[in-house]
């Protein structure tokens, strides 16, 4: 039993289905941010006092994946400056996990 439950997680793992340990401890009201793909490396947490709802809060890294926890939804930047010239897109708040950002993230916008 314990094996058949050990490939479930995996199996759901390798679907997407499951996040990381590492994405797991991205606690409500917080952005968790990762510089590498799939929750990597040292993670940076911006917490909704760090945030000035609409304004861009330039990151002081640069990243590749992250779990927005926030009630607000959430645009990532390619621009440090949030400028819509260089890739943006927007995820929704409440557990959205991003495993792999399409573009390096440099800044991040909340919205109300």
């Amino acid at each position: 039993m314990r094996t058949l439950l050990g490939m479930l997680v995996v199996v759901l793992g390798m679907l997407g289905l499951a996040a990381p340990a590492s994405a797991t401890v991205c606690d409500p009201g917080t952005i968790c941010l990762w510089p590498l793909p799939g929750f990597q490396g040292p993670m940076e947490v911006v917490g909704i006092e760090d945030v000035v709802l609409g304004d861009c809060l330039p990151l002081e890294g640069e990243y590749r994946s992250f779990v927005n926890r926030l009630k607000q939804d959430v645009t990532v930047y390619e621009s440090v400056e949030c400028a819509t010239e260089a890739d943006f897109t927007t995820y929704p708040g409440l557990g959205t996990y991003v495993p792999s950002t399409p573009f390096v993230v440099r800044g991040i916008q909340a919205w109300a």
